[in-house]
């Protein structure tokens, strides 16, 4: 939408940003503004992310050939199930609730989140949360080493740091919870007059989509988690066969939750790609409408496929069948987004600068991921390549390559509007292109790998896969300097402000309400709402 603003002079409100605005620490301990908090969850998701890939590259390391090197199976195992959990609930959905809290206000003319203190509380129970999940390390009996799905009847035998464990999920669960609802009642009650619901962009309408999916598992996993904890301490047994209960109803009630959040992780990657390629394609995103309806489909399926994960638990056939159908339903509404993406980028005025790199490589190893996750739905396949490294590959092309080649495209495309300066072209290509090959040295041999029988989660492995998994770890450390190289060279300059000072709208045929305000975004946007015209997509005056 190209708008001009309901002030007289054609400008923004920002006469307000000399006082109000806290400083010091008090600025970020008391942050209620939708902004500072955003900036608080993006930089406690790349610390996540930094102590998550410490652990992958403890992993890499041991397995860099065969025998045991460094690390007993048993911390080995700590380091997979810790690295799962941190990368998933302490990295990848701090991040994009980080990206909500910024641009969602800003991208429907919002004055700020619905909710501005619960805001603040969503954010700082993290931190305790996050200092019990890594804190577990430091237990007896050293970290839960169950796997990040936390399958009983490992987790009933675990030691204290599995309480721990719970007890920090419990805490990021409610965190999430709280989180959505904010999310929810801003995107339905704070839009700029004018702004139907068929004209939020792309990433209002991913992000409200994914808090309804949140609200509806958190508790699953609630339950399952508090059911462990009750078999654990209290004489229950939920899933203690002695007692007549069934691990395999674990299994169950964990991917009600788990296969939902997998989309949890990629509906608003797949916002910010639908916002970024339109940019610059220079053409309006192709099939808008299709994509909303794509993505409600995509969350609706995702309730009716988790046994997909649990085609060798001894389902009956007909459940296999089910599951294997519905899972392969699902890559319709997927295909229609990529499709739409490609089209948009069809017969477009694209140039290449470093978030449309990111994005069309977000597309390109999407797909890749999406396809072999395929393979994964045919349950006769998947018999054989369950828990081999097939599956390790298939998940980090979707997650690595979905969801964290998005946060990066985000980054580098809002960046200028968060921190007012230009970021250098030349090192984020240089981040992008390092990324992408080493990411690709890391993950594909692994499909080889799990097709020739090596089983995930080992420490120690025979010498038969002794060049491919050399291989790999010698990808992932390339993968993980990289990530370094971009916060030392990309972000902290950004942060600083050291660079070329941005224009209000640096990429010249980007749309929405957020180019609208200067760069870097005042303190207080949007103090009195935009008007859109209600019959077009033009903001009136």
């Amino acid at each position: 939408m190209s708008a001009v603003l309901d002030h007289p002079t054609g400008h923004v409100h920002d006469h307000h940003d000399d006082h109000h605005a806290p400083t010091g620490w008090r600025r970020w301990v008391f942050a209620t503004n939708h902004k500072d908090i955003g900036t608080l969850y993006l930089l406690f998701s790349f610390t996540m992310l930094m102590v998550g890939g410490i652990l992958a590259l403890c992993i890499r390391a041991e397995l860099f050939r065969p025998g045991l090197q460094f690390f007993n199976p048993e911390l080995f195992n700590q380091f997979t199930t810790m690295h799962g959990l941190i990368m998933v609930f302490g990295a990848i959905m701090p991040a994009f609730v980080g990206f909500a809290n910024w641009m969602i206000p800003l991208q429907i003319g919002a004055s700020d989140m619905a909710f501005a203190r619960m805001n603040n509380f969503s954010f700082w129970l993290m931190i305790p949360a996050a200092l019990m999940l890594v804190g577990s390390f430091f237990m007896p009996g050293g970290a839960p080493a169950a796997g990040w799905t936390l399958y009983a009847p490992l987790t009933l035998q675990m030691g204290p740091s599995m309480d721990a464990g719970i007890f920090a999920m419990h805490i990021l669960g409610a965190s999430s919870i709280m989180g959505s609802i904010n999310i929810i009642v801003t995107i339905l009650n704070m839009r700029a007059p004018g702004m139907t619901l068929m004209k939020m962009p792309m990433f209002a309408w991913t992000w409200l989509i994914t808090a309804y999916l949140l609200i509806a598992v958190m508790p699953v996993l609630a339950g399952a988690i508090t059911m462990t904890l009750t078999d654990r301490h209290f004489g229950t047994s939920f899933f203690t066969p002695a007692g007549g209960g069934d691990p395999v109803m674990y299994q169950h009630i964990f991917w009600f939750f788990g296969h939902p959040e997998v989309y949890i992780m990629i509906l608003p990657a797949f916002g910010i790609i639908s916002q970024i390629v339109p940019a610059f394609a220079r053409k309006r995103l192709f099939g808008y409408a299709s994509m909303v309806y794509a993505t409600a489909s995509i969350a609706i399926l995702s309730f009716i496929v988790w046994a997909h994960h649990m085609f060798a638990t001894g389902m009956p056939v007909t459940g296999q069948l089910f599951f294997m159908y519905a899972t392969m339903l699902i890559a319709v509404p997927t295909g229609v987004k990529i499709f739409n993406w490609l089209a948009t980028m069809w017969r477009g005025s694209m140039t290449f600068e470093t978030p449309m790199l990111w994005a069309i490589g977000f597309i390109f190893v999407f797909t890749m991921g999406g396809f072999t996750g395929l393979i994964c739905a045919v349950a006769p396949v998947d018999i054989q390549i369950q828990d081999t490294y097939y599956v390790v590959a298939h998940f980090h092309y979707v997650l690595v390559a979905g969801s964290l080649y998005a946060l990066f495209a985000g980054v580098y495309y809002w960046g200028p509007k968060w921190t007012g300066v230009m970021y250098s072209e030349t090192r984020g290509k240089i981040h992008f292109w390092g990324s992408l090959i080493f990411f690709n040295i890391t993950f594909f041999p692994m499909h080889f790998l799990g097709l020739a029988g090596m089983p995930r989660r080992y420490a120690d492995y025979p010498m038969q896969f002794a060049d491919f998994n050399a291989l790999a770890s010698i990808g992932a450390f390339g993968f993980g300097f990289m990530q370094v190289y971009f916060f030392l060279f990309v972000v902290i300059p950004m942060m600083r402000g050291q660079g070329a000072k941005a224009p209000q709208k640096p990429w010249e045929a980007a749309e929405g309400l957020e180019w609208e305000v200067p760069s870097p975004a005042p303190f207080h946007t949007f103090e009195n709402p935009p008007k859109l015209d209600v019959t077009a997509t033009k903001v009136i005056g």
